[in-house]
């Protein structure tokens, strides 16, 4: 990791994974501080985070959200490697730049990695982790509904406008934001003039969406750290009978129902996932 730092909020980050891969981060609050690290889903960047990795800095943690391979800022994978173990080695080598073990906070994409990175590590890897709706079982609706999603609008967007309409018809409990400053930050504006979205379209090879359930339930069998489960209430990826696999599978779990967000669940309610998620936090000891 780049070793200059500031006290300014969004200081800049970069790690280099295993396969040389450049991974783009921001952090908040003091280095020294107890680690947070934020993974974000599957076609979504660092910056899903913002709000709630400045609120947990403001409260004694050095929060850092990290752009995954293939997303945002981050380097693309020339081989086209985007299968979840690619992750877990990025993420494996991002490990050893903290002087303590993180907190994960993971969504989707980002909370299978968290899983498998804690769950099948031979030592002691994390002091806890969120994992952000998901579950190691999914509903195929709700993944199949993501993935259309993503694979809409091949050709991009003639302007914001129309990136925010596709965003409104797919979230539409979300209200559509005035401000498009900030979906700004997950497009990337082409030769071309049309923007796309922030993530190679290379992730879309098929295999990338397949799921080891009984892997992810063995992984989470061996979590020892403290584990929040939080759920978007309207979320149709996972549901009551995944909820209550996991929480089977991981007794000492604790769990949050956000009311009135889907998948996205900080995006949708950020202060109420915030508030949820350092209320769990209040109980974890750093390691």
């Amino acid at each position: 990791m780049a070793n200059t730092y500031s006290a300014s909020p969004g200081q800049r980050v970069t790690y280099t994974t295993n396969s040389g891969l450049n991974l783009v981060g921001d952090a908040w609050g003091d280095p020294s501080h107890p680690p947070i690290l934020f993974l974000h889903g599957g076609g979504q960047t660092r910056f899903a985070w913002g709000g709630t990795a400045r609120t947990l800095a403001t409260q004694g943690w050095h929060s850092v959200s990290l752009d995954l391979r293939g997303h945002g800022e981050s380097d693309w994978a020339p081989d086209g490697n985007y299968m979840i173990d690619s992750y877990v080695d990025d993420i494996r080598a991002v490990l050893r730049h903290f002087q303590q073990k993180p907190i994960f906070v993971g969504a989707s994409l980002g909370g299978i990695t968290s899983l498998i990175t804690i769950g099948e590590a031979a030592e002691p890897v994390a002091s806890a982790v969120v994992l952000v709706d998901i579950t190691p079982r999914t509903e195929p609706e709700g993944v199949e509904r993501i993935r259309a999603f993503m694979g809409g609008n091949p050709n991009g967007f003639a302007n914001l406008e129309e990136a925010a309409d596709a965003v409104a018809a797919y979230i539409p409990h979300r209200p559509r934001p005035q401000d498009l400053s900030g979906l700004a930050k997950n497009l990337r504006l082409g030769s071309d003039g049309r923007y796309r979205w922030h993530w190679d379209p290379q992730m879309m090879n098929p295999a990338r969406f397949s799921r080891d359930p009984e892997r992810l339930l063995a992984a989470s069998r061996a979590l020892k750290v403290p584990t929040l489960l939080v759920r978007g209430k309207l979320s149709d990826v996972i549901s009551d009978a995944t909820v209550q696999e996991f929480l089977a599978a991981v007794p000492h779990a604790q769990y949050a129902d956000v009311t009135g967000a889907g998948h996205m669940v900080a995006g949708d309610q950020n202060d109420i996932f915030s508030k949820a998620v350092i209320n769990f936090l209040a109980g974890v000891k750093p390691i």
